[in-house]
């Protein structure tokens, strides 16, 4: 009886749920294909379909990984790098995680200059995987001090060595042209739906541009939205066409700007990208906890960010749409700080976390 019941249950299970997880070759092999969520709750709250890629599934942690896999294999493309190179990035962290992934993989050193105000636990993963750190203090693109600045230096005083530039390096964007616009596609596609709008933040401009400019050319009518933290000037270059400012800084990491990079500008250019959306921080943070608390989802700030733009942009088109955007990685690289109360009162953002989600916080 036990086994019949075993049989039933396997053949249950199986034709419900066909398995397609393929067999890839090392961590390259495993970059992309992330899932792509609906998000019910929220679904339920705008009477639209708010779908997310869950970046947080990739191999390295984040959507970060397509980038590093796409602007290191453009390097040995171009003959730029050979075996037993070094690898150098400025990043806030994501990024150098790929690069630190795709480097032990494929035989390079990486070296990282990242701002120190980013996290702790982003810091101890690079280290962790065999990465030189350099944490440096914050300066503005403009200052010779800035990050970016001296990681070019550093690759340059070095043989065989590439700065890979994510940046202004538009493999970043060729990254999401072949790989994320075409699985958000396909993946619409399988369920009967249209892809209304998408939306997300930009640090580098890759994802945002990349799938902009995929969705442009398979999908025209798709709105493309650009999701922006308070101390960016992109909502107000998108709105007004300045490169202004709106509020004074975000505790968002690896996203906003201060400048438009080669990658987006290659979307703007091309006319990809139609609308920008401003989200506080008070709205990410609530956002944070509101996914954890409802859909059982941790995710970092920039996701939330993403996430509470999508249910903006929802909110604009009304009932029956379909909206996407990003989910860039998980909350575990922020726990130290997302879920203190010390920190969250130290940012006057204690308050923006939802009454009934409080008991996470230590």
């Amino acid at each position: 009886m036990m086994q019949r019941v075993f049989k039933r249950t396997l053949a249950t299970v199986y034709s419900g749920r066909p398995i397609t997880a393929p067999v890839v070759e090392g961590f390259p092999g495993a970059v992309g294909n992330a899932p792509l969520i609906r998000l019910k709750s929220l679904s339920d709250q705008t009477g639209c379909n708010i779908v997310a890629k869950a970046e947080f599934m990739n191999p390295g942690g984040s959507v970060k990984d397509r980038a590093a896999l796409w602007v290191v294999k453009d390097a040995e493309n171009h003959g730029l790098l050979k075996a037993g190179g070094t690898v150098v990035e400025g990043t806030a962290g994501n990024t150098g995680i790929g690069l630190a992934h795709v480097c032990r993989a494929r035989g390079y050193k990486c070296v990282i200059f990242m701002p120190n105000n980013q996290s702790q636990e982003k810091i101890d993963t690079l280290r962790m995987l065999g990465a030189t750190v350099y944490p440096v203090p914050v300066a503005p693109f403009t200052d010779p001090a800035n990050y970016n600045h001296q990681a070019a230096r550093y690759a340059a005083s070095l043989e065989n060595a590439v700065w890979t530039n994510q940046f202004d390096n538009i493999a970043n964007t060729q990254a999401h042209i072949e790989s994320t616009g075409p699985e958000l596609r396909h993946q619409i596609a399988s369920r009967g739906w249209k892809l209304d709008a998408f939306t997300c933040a930009t640090g580098t401009g890759g994802t945002l541009a990349g799938t902009a400019l995929y969705l442009k050319e398979s999908a025209a009518k798709t709105k493309v939205v650009l999701a922006d933290p308070p101390g960016s000037v992109l909502f107000k270059y998108m709105k007004e066409g300045k490169l202004e400012r709106t509020g004074d800084g975000s505790i968002t990491e690896g996203i906003g700007q201060g400048r438009v990079t080669e990658n987006l500008k290659v979307a703007l250019e091309q006319g990809a990208v139609h609308d920008a959306v401003f989200v506080p921080d008070e709205e990410s943070i609530a956002m944070v906890f509101q996914l954890l608390h409802d859909e059982g989802i941790p995710v970092g700030a920039s996701s939330a960010l993403n996430v509470v733009a999508a249910v903006k942009v929802a909110e604009q088109l009304g009932e029956g749409h379909t909206v996407a955007t990003i989910l860039c990685d998980g909350a575990q690289r922020y726990a130290s700080r997302l879920f203190n109360k010390e920190w969250l009162v130290s940012k006057r953002l204690y308050d923006a976390v939802p009454e009934d989600c409080r008991h996470y916080i230590k």
